[in-house]
């Protein structure tokens, strides 16, 4: 069971323009719903996110930016093997 601590996720999103999208929550339906609505990154403002291709659990909120950070400067080659590792 996971604790309440390590409850934060990291999460990829695919866009409209086939970009991805690394983020890191604790509700993730809440904040994909938050995404669609335009009411969180401002990344979305000029893409629509489309599917969660990506989720990582069980960090708490210190390892789910650090994971966040070490994703995001992956090239976009090394997330797509990272998206079709979990499939």
């Amino acid at each position: 069971m996971t604790s309440k601590k390590n409850n934060w996720q990291v999460y990829i999103i695919l866009c409209s323009d086939n970009s991805f999208y690394t983020g890191i929550t604790t509700d993730l339906q809440r904040r994909f719903i938050q995404h669609k609505n335009k009411k969180g990154a401002k990344y979305f403002y000029g893409r629509e996110p489309l599917n969660i291709v990506f989720t990582e659990e069980g960090h708490n909120r210190s390892s789910a930016g650090k994971r966040e950070y070490e994703i995001k400067s992956y090239t976009r080659l090394e997330k797509i093997a990272l998206v079709k590792s979990e499939q």
